[in-house]
């Protein structure tokens, strides 16, 4: 584990680590010098565009069966709910096996899941409980390839360069989430949603043959842990005890609950206030992705994370989203949804990165499947509140509700990072700053 000063991360037990991992000679784009990373980004890639065209798809078919921007929340609630029920297990699970025998079985049945849905929307019979129990088969998967896949990318890259991969797969997804709505747009609006399930799930043999091909021989693998009582508990002492841990944690966990509920906000926003459709939502879906690959980039050029960066990004994407809540017309509103994406992100892997870097590699699989748990975990409580509050007050209203509770979140776990690092407020002709109490003493008595 990394150490640094306390202007930029909360303290440990005896002195204040840094989530910064060394910049070293890394580019922006240098994990994909190693051969196995690239087989898997070209892969994730490819299944990733799929996994935003049934994202689309799956949320424009509920709206289209039901007219409610709640039952659009309750199937978001119904495939994160996995994850906050059993997440946990699914970290130890990836702790105890091979990664990429187990990422091979989780991938294959992601593929079927869309593969279903695929049949009986094209077969034209498919229902609102068909899409329930799809995203929740779904949401079971994710549960053990979710902490499978985000602690396979140290054993591909090894430590110096994770940061890098975790920002670069960020970076891979959002470029995915700008095809992906475009096409799916096209795909509901000419053939309709069946097709983007059936595309979704064929794309899910291109990770896979990525994970068949790689050279087993390149990788950093970490010894599975071997079966044991209590590897469970140990692992929520483990993050309860480092603050550097259970802060982001705390903080991601917020804004995924109240603040990451594009779905229901945006299909609303589409359907009741500037009366569009699927490519509407398409576009919309396109921006924040646009705003969120500039992120991915920013973040991967970086190489480093710092937790005063992810409160500052925390703060900006929640009163972005209460401004946007309530923007006048059209291209304002589209227009914002660029620099909300843009901090959204960069939450987003500030907190990811910092997480994995300051995690014992034995126990990284536990630590990250909490953090995917509280992040995603979350949704099933967030979504369908903030879908009755859009349902009941407005698409406007619903938004504002989310921004103003991650705000709030956002702010008071600011001035608890602040006062575990021993931060103190500064003024002065550079702008406002968090800087030790020892530097603030001396800046007051040279002012």
């Amino acid at each position: 584990m990394s150490t640094g000063n306390g202007a930029d991360s909360a303290p440990g037990h005896t002195s204040t680590p840094s989530t910064a991992a060394p910049a070293g000679k890394n580019s922006m784009f240098s994990s994909l010098k190693i051969r196995n990373y690239r087989l898997f980004a070209t892969g994730q890639v490819v299944s990733n565009t799929g996994t935003w065209m049934q994202r689309i798809a799956q949320d424009w078919l509920v709206l289209s069966l039901t007219g409610s921007a709640s039952a659009v929340g309750i199937t978001i609630a119904l495939q994160f709910l996995p994850m906050l029920m059993f997440g946990l297990y699914g970290g130890v699970l990836a702790d105890r096996l091979p990664k990429r025998p187990l990422l091979i079985a989780t991938q294959s049945a992601m593929g079927l899941t869309g593969i279903a849905l695929a049949v009986l929307t094209l077969a034209g019979h498919v229902q609102v409980w068909h899409v329930y129990l799809a995203a929740f088969l779904l949401g079971l998967v994710t549960v053990v390839d979710n902490p499978a896949r985000q602690t396979f990318v140290s054993e591909m890259v090894g430590k110096d360069q994770v940061a890098n991969a975790v920002s670069l797969n960020s970076a891979n997804f959002q470029s995915a989430r700008l095809v992906g709505p475009a096409i799916a747009g096209v795909l509901i609006t000419a053939v309709g949603s069946g097709w983007a399930f059936l595309l979704n799930g064929l794309s899910f043999a291109a990770p896979i043959a990525g994970l068949l091909l790689m050279r087993t021989h390149e990788l950093h693998p970490v010894e599975p842990q071997p079966r044991a009582k209590g590897q469970l508990r140990e692992g929520l002492r483990y993050v309860a005890g480092r603050p550097e841990l259970i802060w982001p944690i705390a903080l991601v966990g917020f804004i995924g609950t109240f603040g990451f509920n594009f779905p229901i906000w945006l299909s609303a926003f589409v359907n009741d206030v500037f009366h569009g459709d699927a490519g509407t939502y398409g576009l919309f879906n396109t921006l924040i992705a646009a705003g969120s690959l500039a992120g991915a980039l920013l973040a991967a050029r970086r190489g480093h994370s710092r937790l005063r960066l992810l409160v500052a990004a925390a703060v900006l994407f929640s009163a972005l989203l209460l401004v946007t809540a309530f923007a006048p017309g059209f291209w304002l509103f589209a227009a914002l949804l660029v620099p909300i994406g843009i901090f959204g992100l960069t939450v987003n892997v500030t907190a990811n990165s910092s997480v994995q870097m300051a995690t014992d590699p034995e126990m990284r699989g536990r630590v990250m499947a909490l953090f995917m748990m509280v992040f995603t975990g979350g949704t099933p409580l967030g979504a369908p509140l903030l879908g009755w509050i859009t349902d009941t007050y407005g698409a406007r209203v619903g938004m504002a509700a989310g921004g103003l509770v991650s705000l709030v979140a956002s702010a008071t776990i600011a001035v608890v990072l602040a006062r575990v690092g021993n931060l103190r407020l500064s003024v002065n002709r550079h702008g406002v700053t968090f800087v030790p109490a020892v530097r603030s003493r001396e800046l007051v008595a040279a002012a």
